[in-house]
């Protein structure tokens, strides 16, 4: 079952594409890691995703390798070759080495069983066919040798090789999903990444234990979610997973609608420190109060998340003020003060009422950007007593500045003056 090329492509010249592929310090401390595992008498493989992205063609690789021995020893003395930092993780017998602009993951091989669905898995140290029996899907159960005699072959005991011709995701096993079932979240993410199908006995399986999800903590549902907001297919992976059920089976009130399961495909626009946010604001516009709260509890959202979700609600419930002609600018504005700017690009996204939107997307790009030019010090040197009305004036500059009214400091000066300063009366300048 395991397989030495890849159609007609000697491995060796695998290999040496895969070096071509990294960065100059990634390479170099691979290479390090490869001496040093042929010092030890250690097998090493490039294993997972790695080697699907290199026979893929893929612009970006994570490398992962797998060693048949001691991963923190080796990931140890890699670090100390290229002054690089080493973290390890004793209790996985698992380690990182972060250097200049790079990270390499090391692992011992090593076995899991399941002791009931939905629980962390019993590890132990194992050989690396054992290792790759573990994985999720076929095509991440494949192996490069680095090292060695093994240097060079691809390992293949699953027929991953295959489905990455055939494009399909595929189980190593009937019992896949039931054991863990964060993987149907990763099926649809990976089909929609790399534009693979389900394969039809793997897409029957997903279907029919789906409700294992209820065995799988909020945090770990919530993290395998999130990791769909850094995907640049949003669009694509979460429109596949409502079809198939997996939002529903995560929670019933992840039921976007068609207005909301296009705006997905915007999520990859957006920086990427909100877009977790949008992305559970968008799952959760249309879900009532109470159903939203179920479910920020339920995935144990962060305080960022659930409170962009609280504010896309809200907001839907003022999208008809927000949307009338007559509305100023300013109160426009007003309205949209304070609620976090991801429920403002959800809502954006996926309000009915077209002005409402616009003026949404006005306050996220200039808005809530405008800053006036004169600040309370300056109020209180054109003659406005200290206190409440140095606040009053500074806000009616910042309305006048969204309306377009004040262009200019001499502008805003001119306005402070008027509205804000008090003259002495007629009575009062004669007696001076």
């Amino acid at each position: 079952m395991c397989s030495a090329t890849l159609d007609g492509m000697a491995d060796a010249r695998l290999v040496q594409r895969l070096y071509r592929r990294m960065p100059g310090e990634l390479a170099a401390a691979v290479r390090r890691a490869v001496a040093f595992a042929e010092r030890r008498g250690e097998p090493l493989y490039l294993v997972g995703g790695g080697v699907r992205d290199l026979l893929l063609g893929a612009a970006h690789l994570d490398i992962d390798l797998v060693v048949e021995g001691d991963a923190i020893a080796l990931a140890g003395a890699v670090a100390k070759a290229v002054d690089a930092r080493v973290v390890p993780h004793p209790s996985f017998g698992t380690a990182v080495v972060r250097g200049e602009g790079f990270r390499l993951d090391f692992a011992g091989a090593r076995s899991e069983r399941y002791q009931r669905p939905g629980a962390l898995p019993t590890v132990e140290p194992a050989s690396l066919l054992d290792d790759l029996a573990r994985r999720d899907f076929t095509i991440n159960a494949l192996a490069l040798g680095l090292d060695g005699p093994r240097g060079g072959a691809l390992i293949d005991p699953f027929g991953g090789r295959e489905d990455i011709v055939r494009r399909r995701i595929r189980v190593l096993h009937d019992g896949s999903f039931r054991d863990d079932a964060t993987r149907v979240v990763r099926a649809v993410r990976y089909a929609g990444r790399l534009g693979f199908r389900l394969e039809a006995r793997t897409a029957r399986l997903l279907r029919v234990d789906l409700s294992y999800a209820d065995t799988i903590s909020g945090a770990r549902l919530r993290r395998e979610l999130e990791r769909i907001a850094d995907e640049d297919r949003v669009g694509v992976i979460v429109r596949l997973a409502a079809r198939l059920g997996v939002l529903r089976a995560l929670h019933p009130a992840l039921a976007p609608d068609d207005r909301a399961l296009r705006a997905f495909g915007r999520v990859a626009r957006i920086a990427p420190p909100q877009r977790s946010a949008v992305l559970f604001a968008l799952l959760l516009a249309r879900a009532t109060p109470s159903r939203a709260e179920a479910a920020i509890a339920r995935l144990m959202l962060t305080r960022a998340q659930s409170e962009a979700v609280r504010g896309v609600i809200a907001l839907r419930r003022q999208a008809a003020r927000l949307g009338r002609v007559a509305l100023r600018p300013s109160a426009a504005a007003a309205v949209l003060d304070g609620s976090p700017p991801a429920s403002i690009e959800a809502f954006a996204l996926v309000t009915e009422h077209k002005l409402a939107g616009e003026r949404a997307r006005r306050y996220l790009n200039r808005w809530r950007q405008m800053k006036t030019f004169l600040n309370g010090n300056d109020v209180v040197a054109l003659g406005v007593r200290r206190g409440p009305r140095v606040g009053e004036a500074l806000s009616c500059l910042r309305d006048a500045r969204v309306d377009g009214e004040v262009k200019t400091r001499k502008d805003e000066e001119a306005l402070v003056r008027k509205k804000f300063v008090e003259r002495p009366s007629r009575a009062r300048r004669r007696r001076g």
